[in-house]
């Protein structure tokens, strides 16, 4: 056995917690699976895997060992078929989204997506939280928001425009504001990338530039999904991309208010690491995401 295939031993045991299963399924003696491991563990110097008579399971170096072999072997399966355009896309991709973004438009899509390319597997983070790519691994994000980080390449998609919008419930008991003058008889949700932040209240522009109103509000949130859950629970008004409110606008369970005073887009981007060579797998997907998204983003400008 070669190095790679010491990894691909390792990577099958790691999956099937077992060392009679991965050879079953790699067509080798379990002897030959075993020492291909201990050889690779003895070649980087750490344990990977946790052994007893019940099961096999990772160590903490063995798990971060596991996501970078997996790039490794999907990289060198990559490398074979550059030259081969009909070879079939294999390997896994990570990528990360907001939650609102993979739950409305992309989740609903990728059956599709992953119908013509069969050989993917795709990890999908939906966090609000800024996930740092190259540490934690993802061949590609979307952000939603100013960019932050010059050393990835950004592949703009378009800008999320922002709706005004509160419940009916919230509305009849507050009444309809129809001016900035009247939010000071209103609560506003507000939202804080960390909890303990302060908002900046009420984003709006004035015809020149962006301004915002303090307002009081009785909750704080972190998240797009508890962000809009406050909103249909009555407990303010927020500031949303109309993407995400465009299901409750139209079923009626948010009400726009304030159409002429709107905070400022936000911009989508595809972010990547400086790769000379970027595998066809991530070409691939970010040329679906582009297709799909920026569409979409142009519809509801």
């Amino acid at each position: 056995m070669d190095r790679l295939d010491h990894l691909r031993s390792f990577l099958r045991v790691a999956e099937l917690g077992s060392f009679t299963a991965a050879a079953e399924q790699l067509g080798l003696p379990k002897a030959s699976v075993s020492l291909a491991v201990q050889r690779l563990e003895a070649e980087v110097g750490v344990q990977l895997l946790h052994r007893t008579t019940r099961r096999v399971r990772l160590t903490a170096d063995g798990a971060q060992f596991q996501q970078r072999a997996r790039d490794l072997l999907d990289d060198m399966e990559d490398l074979q078929g550059m030259f081969r355009r009909d070879t079939q896309l294999k390997g896994r991709l990570r990528v990360d989204m907001s939650s609102g973004l993979a739950r409305q438009l992309v989740i609903p899509h990728l059956p599709d997506f992953l119908a013509r390319h069969p050989g993917l597997e795709i990890e999908l983070s939906g966090t609000d939280r800024r996930v740092d790519l190259v540490r934690e691994g993802f061949d590609c994000v979307v952000r939603v928001g100013p960019l932050d980080d010059n050393t990835l390449v950004a592949r703009p998609l378009g800008v999320m425009h922002i709706v005004n919008c509160a419940s009916p419930a919230y509305l009849a008991a507050r009444g309809m504001p129809y001016s900035l003058e009247d939010l000071s008889h209103h609560a506003l949700v507000h939202y804080v990338g960390t909890l303990g932040q302060r908002s900046p209240g009420f984003e709006y522009h004035d015809g020149q530039t962006y301004r915002s109103v303090p307002m009081r509000g009785a909750i704080t949130v972190n998240s797009g999904e508890a962000y809009s859950a406050a909103a249909l629970a009555g407990l303010g008004i927020i500031q949303v991309p109309r993407l995400g409110a465009r299901v409750a606008l139209a079923a009626g369970t948010l009400v726009e208010v304030l159409p002429a005073c709107v905070a400022e887009p936000m911009p989508v981007t595809l972010l990547y690491a400086q790769r000379r060579h970027l595998p066809r797998r991530v070409a691939a997907f970010m040329d679906w995401m582009a297709a799909l998204v920026t569409p979409e983003l142009q519809r509801l400008d």
